[in-house]
């Protein structure tokens, strides 16, 4: 499998740190540059730095990195009379400060430093932590208030004062800059500790019940929110984010998996039948429902969920993978339709590309004994999804596929009318098929009828999939 399209490498190289770009237009406007988008830019960049694929262009990618990093400085609050002080504005144009751009952004400024040891950065992310995430966390120090805030990050402060105390889920994805600076700012390391500490047990039940903020009392009505009146709808990259954070600070820890499985196992339903969750998740999920709530992807789920993929879901990993780098043009938009990877909207998505390519840099296709087996011993066959469900079921384009191929046992096999046993196969496969996928072998086509999962040591290992032959197609 190919690694980063050269298409994503200079995008970020000519558009960072632009939010947003319409293809044949250029950067659109409306968004401009955002601190995050230069953050996300820095993260791929740094990466890039130290593969092999870019071991020729590394001055212009340091260059780059540090064109980024001073940009990003230049976003930073520096009136210590306010509120917003050593936070990061949302937007170029905007005078809001929000918490979870100063999680996205301190990584970005510690990696900068750690390449070219200049010690601005380095501050600037220590202000950023020390200040003001510590601020949000317990009451900005302007009111003379230091108790503690919940442990949650309050979402914003403005250049005006304005203070919103909605606690977003979100923020736990700052546990990764809190951890770092633990290492980089170790005069500061029992402060920061104490931070992560108060934001995992504030934040946990959130995360677990899959709620994307809390509005606390007085302002608000002190009870978890997802996105909707009903409560029941989430957004997928908030919790994606979070969840990461999470898991960097814990690791597989049983948080970690209740809201990972509990988001994961939301699956096609008759009103989205060509959503997989392996590819990436939807941009809205209907948590209450156990339903994708809208027709396309959040292609920057792909990224944000490959280190956890590829430590503990292996199978969903190379499915991603596999299916962004042969799709690698349509993911790069911010969001693709389920059934054909089309665009939602006509713009390009510098944190979708950014992630994408951390995500195609660090890919290795996993190994296990199963794919050991199966590569030895697997039959070629194809896989053609299923987008439209009906009385007569439409499919994606086909792809390859891997599998032990064997003849459904008789006694596991109940015959149907107009069906002899050797219409029915039953595969053991490592992608994670669906039921009513299509299937060809040699020339005939059938139908997953049923799809099994097996574990080991609590991981996907592999699936059991019955297959019925196709009459009629």
């Amino acid at each position: 499998m190919a690694k980063v399209p050269e298409a994503y490498y200079q995008f970020v190289m000519d558009c960072a740190p632009y939010v947003y770009v319409v293809p044949g237009a250029g950067p659109d406007m409306e968004w401009g540059r955002a601190a995050f988008a230069a953050a996300f830019a820095v993260d791929f960049l740094f990466e890039a730095y130290f593969d092999p694929q870019f071991d020729d262009r590394s001055s212009e990618i340091e260059a780059k990195i540090v064109e980024l990093a001073d940009w990003m400085l230049t976003q930073q609050c520096t009136d210590s009379g306010k509120q917003a002080f050593g936070g990061f504005k949302s937007a170029e144009g905007s005078t809001a400060y929000y918490s979870v751009d100063a999680c996205r952004t301190i990584p970005a400024l510690l990696k900068a430093y750690e390449l070219t040891s200049n010690t601005t950065y380095m501050n600037s992310a220590a202000l950023a932590a020390g200040t003001f995430l510590y601020n949000m966390q317990h009451k900005p120090s302007i009111l003379g208030v230091h108790d503690r805030y919940h442990g949650g990050f309050a979402r914003a402060a403005t250049l005006a004062d304005a203070w919103l105390g909605q606690m977003d889920v979100e923020c736990l994805y700052g546990l990764i800059a809190l951890k770092m600076l633990c290492e980089s700012d170790p005069a500061n390391k029992d402060k920061y500790e104490s931070m992560i500490a108060d934001a995992v047990d504030f934040y946990r039940q959130g995360l677990e019940g899959a709620y994307v903020y809390f509005d606390p009392l007085p302002s608000g009505d002190g009870k978890w929110h997802r996105t909707d009146v009903a409560c029941s709808t989430v957004f997928d990259d908030c919790l994606a984010y979070a969840l990461l954070g999470v898991y960097d600070n814990e690791g597989w820890s049983p948080t970690v998996q209740k809201a990972y499985q509990l988001l994961n196992a939301i699956g096609a339903s008759p009103l989205y039948a060509a959503y997989n969750p392996a590819v990436c998740w939807a941009g809205y999920l209907n948590v209450a429902a156990k339903a994708p709530a809208c027709d396309y992807y959040d292609c920057v789920t792909a990224g944000i969920l490959a280190r956890l993929r590829r430590d503990h879901d292996k199978p969903a990993y190379q499915f991603s993978a596999e299916t962004v780098s042969s799709h690698a043009e349509a993911f790069m938009f911010w969001g693709a339709k389920h059934a054909d990877y089309a665009p939602v909207e006509n713009k390009q998505a510098m944190a979708t590309v950014c992630w994408l390519g951390q995500l195609l840099l660090g890919y290795e296709a996993p190994v296990t004994r199963f794919t050991q087996v199966l590569n030895s011993k697997g039959e070629d066959l194809t896989l053609y999804p299923v987008v439209e469900v009906g009385e007569r079921a439409a499919y994606g384009a086909g792809v390859a596929l891997k599998a032990i191929v064997l003849p459904a046992k008789a006694e596991e096999t109940l015959l149907e009318p107009g069906y002899i046993p050797s219409d029915y196969l039953t595969l053991h496969v490592f992608t994670p098929l669906r039921r009513r996928d299509k299937i060809r072998r040699n020339g005939v086509d059938y139908e997953v009828t049923s799809v099994q999962e097996f574990t080991f040591k609590g991981e996907p290992a592999f699936r059991k999939a019955s297959c019925r032959r196709l009459i009629g197609q």
